[in-house]
């Protein structure tokens, strides 16, 4: 199992200092993130810059913000730039982001993703691009067409062609596409205790050298509940307001999870503007199945069914320096 760390969007500069640390540390990889603070592009070309070995993914790039030929050129220019380093993550971000945020339909996203991931990969081969589907028109050829947009193929010459193209997904027709076109899996809120019930039927098919790389959030210390609690704020962001009542993935997973009643108490406190009482009805079991907290000693412990799930890069969400080092310790 391969360690890497995922960065918020929120603190670009904070960031770019522990992907620093991350490398001098000798982790696998580091993740850039986005949702409407820092994009992931441009914190990734600044770690590119300041780096030297560690891998520089984006979980995830946001594909309602970019068209697939856009993608294609940044991927390429980041990886020409950072030596062979980049590892694109896609992901559809969820509704109230796509409309509320880039202004488009949130429209039907799993065979956008498709043709988005197909665009993707015709153009890093460089390949002349032309696809005429439900999603995308390239050339465009509608009613309004000029007439004169003709297929184009990338300048650029990639550094690499097959650059990994891993997909953030969390219900079971989004992981079984990713397993299906996908070089990799980019799961958020992973039950390493539930991850075959849950997930194992959406990846039967997946091929051997399929990628599962988890985020899990980490938190070091001594004191176990006050760590659980200093993570229940960020659980209930996404439990209870990354969404409406009804269109809510993370909340739907949480109850997918077997914690349905707190779920749902979650996102109405959450949405009654109730955020402190929220985070106080996320249940102490819920956050020891997806993050790592407390000591040492207990992270090593409880570290073990992480390593028996079979993943193949964990993925660890955290500000702490000293967990960097401690995750270091156990895994490097």
């Amino acid at each position: 199992m391969k360690l890497g760390m995922q960065l918020g969007y929120d603190d670009p500069i904070g960031s770019v200092a522990m992907a620093q640390e991350a490398d001098r540390l000798g982790f696998d990889s580091v993740w850039t993130s986005e949702a409407w603070g820092a994009d992931a592009v441009t914190v990734a070309s600044w770690i590119a810059a300041t780096t030297e070995q560690i891998g520089i993914g984006t979980a995830i790039m946001q594909m309602p913000a970019r068209t697939p030929a856009t993608t294609a050129m940044t991927v390429a220019t980041l990886d020409q730039l950072s030596g062979g380093r980049v590892l694109l993550g896609l992901g559809t971000s969820g509704p109230q982001v796509v409309e509320g945020w880039h202004g488009v339909a949130w429209g039907k996203p799993l065979g956008r993703t498709r043709e988005y991931v197909e665009i993707v990969r015709i153009a890093l081969q460089r390949q002349t691009v032309e696809h005429h589907g439900p999603h995308y028109d390239i050339p465009y050829s509608g009613e309004d067409a000029t007439g004169v947009g003709k297929p184009l193929k990338l300048i650029l010459k990639p550094l690499r062609r097959d650059v990994p193209i891993y997909l953030a997904a969390l219900g079971p027709k989004n992981v079984a596409l990713a397993a299906e076109i996908a070089d990799g899996w980019l799961p958020i809120f992973f039950s390493p205790f539930r991850f075959r019930e849950i997930h194992g039927p959406s990846l039967a098919d997946a091929p051997d050298n399929f990628q599962i790389a988890p985020l899990c959030p980490v938190l070091v210390g001594d004191d176990v509940q006050q760590c659980r609690d200093m993570l229940k704020p960020m659980l209930v962001l996404y439990i209870g307001g990354m969404g409406a009542r009804g269109k809510n993935f993370y909340n739907a997973l949480t109850q997918r999870y077997g914690y349905e009643e707190a779920a749902l108490k979650i996102q109405e406190l959450y949405l009654s503007g109730m955020k402190g009482e929220a985070a106080m009805t996320v249940p102490d079991e819920l956050v020891d199945e997806i993050a790592l907290v407390g000591p040492k000693e207990r992270i090593a412990e409880r570290l073990e069914a992480w390593r028996e799930a079979g993943i193949s890069t964990l993925l660890i969400q955290t500000r702490q320096r000293e967990a960097l080092e401690v995750m270091a310790e156990l895994l490097l």
